[in-house]
């Protein structure tokens, strides 16, 4: 079924034409292939940013809006496309990878997009591929989720512990409005009991949600992957690329758009785009940039479509190496490249339509974290390594299978760490394995290095890594200094799209009457899809250019698992620690409530749902 999202404009003279983005499911929209929108000949594009988004927008007007490819410009600052996706190697300082993607098999757009584009690794296939099959024989699951005791007990127990007050708290959430939820934050809608139970520790430090982030965004999580409630505990629901995330998705998706005539362009500083608004027909008029030091201009017709990336949640990321600390001097609220190209924009709306960039950006003492990345090849620290994880991370496979969360630092640093598949670059030696490190607390003392994370040199968060895994204190220093090489990044805004607001303060994909423009991105609003995930990125993109161009062919509705009962009482039995409902601690009232539902659905549908679920006994007592 398709959900239309009618939208009108006119364009100058012309008559009233209506775009038709709307939204589907199943194979029969899936495998279609629309037909060349009317008068795309005419059209170019500027794609501001090189980020996901950018890239993905670019990928739909060559392959469904069927535009030449050498009328399409991505326009781009750094010298790498990627935006937030980087992963690089600085020959004098080391691998730096500020952060990494969990992704799942519901990812309708990555997947759409990814099903097309050749691997740059084995001739004949596509990067879907190449990702199905990795991910089929070498299936992700975590074997240590959190640690204590500096590594003495790492495991997975797969129990969220939920009290009955938190469950009750978190049922509410789900089915609350999102307009009810608007500028909230966590802990106005959560219990108390809440934050020491380990559904909230897989949590945060999974999605980075802190105490005080949006209880909007909490609820969309919640809906959007209720599916994978039973793989939370132990990252079975995840799905990894080979090498990082940059050699794996972006590089090929380059390659493809240079095959096809997309031209990137470096150095772009673009500082606005000047939009002009008549009776209500907003038209981008002109790009204003600086290119070598000096202002030019693009001036832009309607027929000139612009994909703005707006915001960007690595903003003013703060480098260090392993013997240098992040110079944090340049971080200031509400100041960012991204934030002033966005609030340039913000400043010609009206009303607020193109929306609340300061809302964002104006306290990363709230929205920042800092991760870093060691290397070593010292056998010592790898023995260590595989007590916790119980697996080699030289074998070339699934070694941590996600985040390691170290409980006895929730009161430090909160520190996490991970191994992803070795080696992360193409060029790594194969001796050498990377592990990423994060904290959610920045300026507090560490368990062993008694500074703020972000006081830190590379070296010293070594320290305190090696500290957490069981290192013998006595060996810390000499192994981090001479068998292990750490770089840092200190983002300020990496968590600013989780800071409670209202829908107005993203601007939608496609603003009401805009004419020859779209916000892409993860500061873009689109419904029902959670920040954060490659997938969102991926689907700003998407819904940009089906809408500008009017594409018929239904952009993958975000998987429906929120509507589908079995999976909301799948998900409820595992959020009770998979437990029948007859062994809950209730109230007479209540148990006596549930015998008379049972009697009504005896024998019926509702209870071979309810025996399949797992929350009634498959044979009665």
């Amino acid at each position: 079924m398709a959900v239309l999202l009618n939208i009108e404009y006119s364009m100058g003279v012309k008559q009233m034409e209506v775009l038709n983005m709307y939204y589907s499911s199943g194979n029969y929209e899936a495998f279609a292939r629309p037909k060349k929108p009317a008068d795309v000949d005419r059209k170019s594009a500027y794609v501001i940013g090189s980020g996901l988004a950018a890239l993905t927008a670019a990928f739909y007007l060559v392959r469904d809006g069927q535009m030449k490819g050498e009328r399409i410009h991505i326009l781009e600052k750094l010298d790498l496309a990627g935006g937030s996706c980087d992963g690089r190697k600085d020959i004098t300082k080391g691998y730096y990878m500020r952060g990494g993607r969990e992704m799942d098999n519901h990812f309708e757009v990555m997947w759409d997009v990814y099903r097309d584009v050749p691997s740059i690794e084995t001739p004949g296939v596509t990067v879907l591929d190449e990702y199905y099959w990795l991910n089929k024989e070498d299936p992700n699951y975590s074997l240590c989720r959190a640690s204590t005791n500096c590594g003495e007990d790492a495991h997975t127990d797969k129990k969220f512990t939920l009290d009955k007050e938190s469950a009750l708290a978190m049922s509410k959430l789900f089915i609350t409005p999102e307009k009810d939820l608007e500028d909230k934050k966590i802990s106005d809608v959560l219990p108390e009991s809440f934050w020491s139970t380990n559904f909230w520790l897989y949590w945060q430090t999974m999605f980075a949600f802190q105490r005080w982030s949006s209880a909007l965004e909490m609820k969309r999580y919640l809906c959007r992957y209720v599916h994978h409630i039973d793989g939370l505990p132990d990252f079975s629901a995840l799905r990894f690329t080979k090498y990082n995330q940059y050699e794996s998705m972006i590089l090929p998706l380059v390659k493809y758009l240079e095959a096809h005539g997309v031209t990137l362009e470096f150095g772009m500083n673009v500082k606005n785009v000047v939009i002009e608004n008549k009776n209500g027909e907003r038209v981008a008029k002109q790009i204003v940039y600086i290119k070598d030091d000096v202002e030019q201009t693009i001036d832009l017709t309607a027929d000139d479509l612009v994909f703005i990336t707006n915001g960007c949640c690595t903003d003013t990321s703060c480098y260090g190496d392993q013997n240098t600390v992040p110079d944090l001097s340049c971080v200031k609220n509400g100041t960012g490249e991204s934030w002033d190209l966005w609030k340039n924009i913000a400043a010609q709306a009206e009303h607020g339509e193109y929306g609340n960039p300061d809302h964002y950006c104006d306290d990363f003492e709230a929205t920042n974290w800092m991760s870093a990345t060691v290397a070593t090849a010292n056998e010592d620290i790898i023995q260590h390594i595989m007590k916790i994880c119980k697996r080699d991370p030289r074998k070339g496979k699934v070694t941590t299978g996600g985040i390691v969360t170290v409980k006895d630092s929730t009161e430090n640093w909160y520190m996490s760490w991970t191994i992803n598949r070795q080696p992360q670059f193409k060029a790594q030696d194969k001796d050498t394995v990377l592990i990423w490190v994060y904290g959610l607390t920045t300026n507090k003392e560490g368990n062993f290095v008694k500074k703020a994370m972000r006081d830190c040199t590379g070296e010293e968060i070594c320290q305190e890594w090696l500290y957490h895994i069981g290192v013998p204190v006595d060996q810390i220093e000499d192994l981090a200094k001479n068998a292990c090489n750490t770089t840092t990044c200190f983002m300020p805004f990496i968590n600013s799209f989780f800071q409670p607001r209202k829908e107005s303060d993203r601007p939608k994909v496609v603003p009401e009457g805009a004419v020859n423009f779209a916000f892409i991105g993860q500061f873009a609003e689109t419904p029902r899809d959670t920040i954060f995930t490659t997938e969102y990125s991926m689907r700003t993109g998407m819904e940009s250019v089906y809408t500008l161009l009017n594409v018929d062919r239904g952009v993958p509705e975000v998987w429906g698992s929120k509507y589908d009962v079995r999976e909301l009482l799948r998900a409820c039995y595992y959020a009770i620690d998979k437990q029948p409902i007859t062994n809950i601690k209730l109230s007479f009232k209540e148990r006596e409530m549930i015998k008379i539902a049972m009697r009504f659905v005896k024998g019926t549908d509702v209870e071979i749902l309810l025996k399949e679920s797992g929350l009634i006994p498959d044979t009665e007592e």
